[in-house]
């Protein structure tokens, strides 16, 4: 396939979707079958042109194994039920985290629809994100049929002793995947992280995948590093290499795709060293953990970090491990969050039918989804501040934390969160963040606004009031601002 020539935007905003899932729901919506092939122009029109990026989750040829080891596992037979009132078997297909060809359904348009869909993004400038799980495959994969030393091998002791971490296959005990805190994946098998020839075939498949998309999300991608291999699997795994993992293998996919970007899945504050060994962007779960804990000094700690940190975080309240934000909090903090993670550096992160209000976590191992009502004033509200943002393309150029004070000027710093973000053609834009419940007011001093006329005006593009000041009074007292609780504002500032 053709890669888009429209270069990256520096602080994408994407879009996540269940694809399964989604295309089910559009079938039942316009009563025919709607796969890659055919999504209505409409959806592209009046929804994904909001977003710089569409990660379609789940594409790839799910499992048989897969599918039959779902039917019966208990834990999963208990969230099939939560999610689904009238839960059949039909309903499962499989895990989309137990790959078994990189190759896109043919139930969901096959090769051909995932080009067409690509296409018709890229005409819009939008790029498109696929899955990458470098951890394991399917245990029913075609490479377990080969003789190899990519899989970690156990042994009959191992298979006896520890039954749901190991399997047979033909002569061989292999390992399942896992990592070191959880259970194992049992419909998967793990790789060897350290074998050289699973790294080649990790090459191999990237390539494949960067041919068809501009982006991957890797699942779990700190598994794969020497120092949690070899905690997890110790012995087993052999000597680490003196190449990390990532390092061997994303320059090799970045010398034929310059532009391809590496999202990384990370936890345990190993952000850092993942971008280090080439990752573009990373999770940040430290900040969405500080904003379900509504920790506001903890976030705007977490804010100081430098730029070229804060940059490649990957910013969420929802995605499709972490529950619906709706049932961690109220619509209006929500949509305060929201605007949070969207509006700061690096790349912001929407989950299909958050901005509908649904309230079901789906599986990802179901087709399908309970009929839930569509909060049509919530949806509104998001395309308010998806379009805001993308209209004045306010994630440009620089940005800073700004400093905020109380509105009687006492030392300790107010719990607003206050950042300016500013560029080359003297577009400003200060956005203002009211994460408590309770009334807040502070004087918020912008440190590197630099307006060279007399006055300057505060065009408030959520409430659509502005106020002009003095650049004198800006410069030494600030903006007085007061924000009701959950509150939000994005003031637009211009020469007055």
């Amino acid at each position: 396939m053709t890669p888009s020539t429209q270069q990256w935007n520096d602080h994408p905003n994407i879009f996540e979707i269940n694809t399964w899932v989604w295309l089910n729901e559009l079938s039942t919506k316009f009563d025919e079958e709607i796969t890659l092939n055919n999504v209505p122009e409409e959806k592209f029109e009046n929804f994904l042109r909001y977003f710089d990026a569409i990660w379609l989750m789940g594409v790839w040829d799910r499992s048989p194994e897969s599918r039959n080891i779902a039917k019966t596992h208990e834990g999963l037979q208990k969230e099939f039920h939560t999610a689904l009132d009238d839960y059949t078997e039909d309903d499962v297909i499989g895990s989309p985290y137990a790959v078994y060809y990189y190759h896109a359904d043919s139930r969901l348009g096959g090769k051909d629809g995932l080009k067409r869909f690509r296409k018709k993004l890229n005409m819009r400038d939008i790029k498109l994100i696929l899955d990458y799980i470098p951890n394991h495959v399917s245990r029913d994969h075609l490479w377990t049929l080969e003789k190899s030393n990519i899989f970690i091998e156990g042994t009959k002791e191992d298979l006896e002793q520890a039954p749901n971490e190991y399997f047979e296959e033909g002569r061989r005990i292999l390992a399942h995947g896992k990592d070191p805190y959880f259970p194992p994946w049992t419909d998967t098998v793990q790789i060897n992280a350290f074998s050289q020839d699973a790294r080649q075939k990790a090459v191999k498949a990237l390539l494949l995948i960067a041919d068809q998309c501009d982006a991957v999300r890797c699942d779990m991608a700190m598994l794969m590093t020497n120092e949690v291999f070899s905690k997890t699997w110790g012995e087993k795994a052999g000597s680490p290499p003196e190449k990390e993992y990532w390092e061997y293998v994303i320059p090799r996919v970045k010398e034929k795709y310059p532009d391809f970007k590496f999202i990384g899945e990370v936890y345990w504050d190993m952000e850092w060293k993942l971008m280090q060994q080439g990752f573009d962007f990373c999770y940040d779960k430290r900040l969405y953990d500080r904003i379900m804990d509504k920790n506001v000094t903890g976030i705007k700690q977490h804010l100081t970090a430098d730029f070229t940190y804060q940059e490649k975080l990957l910013r969420f309240i929802e995605n499709h491990d972490e529950p619906r934000i709706l049932d961690k909090m109220d619509i209006e903090p929500s949509l305060t969050a929201t605007c949070l993670i969207l509006t700061l550096p690096g790349m912001g992160l929407i989950h299909e039918g958050q901005m509908k209000g649904y309230k079901r976590r789906v599986p990802v191992q179901l087709k399908r989804r309970e009929k839930e009502e569509v909060d049509f004033e919530l949806v509104e509200s998001y395309r308010n501040i998806l379009n805001i943002i993308s209209e004045e393309n306010i994630k440009e150029g620089k940005w800073e934390l700004c400093d905020t004070l109380p509105e009687n000027n006492e030392l300790e710093s107010s719990s607003l969160i206050t950042y300016h973000w500013w560029n080359e053609e003297a577009n400003n834009f200060l956005v203002v963040i009211n994460l408590l419940e309770e009334k807040l007011k502070a004087n918020i001093r912008v440190p590197s606004l630099n307006i060279s006329s007399d006055a300057v005006v505060f065009s408030g593009m959520f409430n659509k009031e502005s106020r002009r000041y003095t650049t004198t009074t800006v410069k030494k007292s600030g903006l007085d601002v007061e924000l009701d609780g959950w509150g939000k504002e994005i003031f637009k500032i211009k020469p007055g």
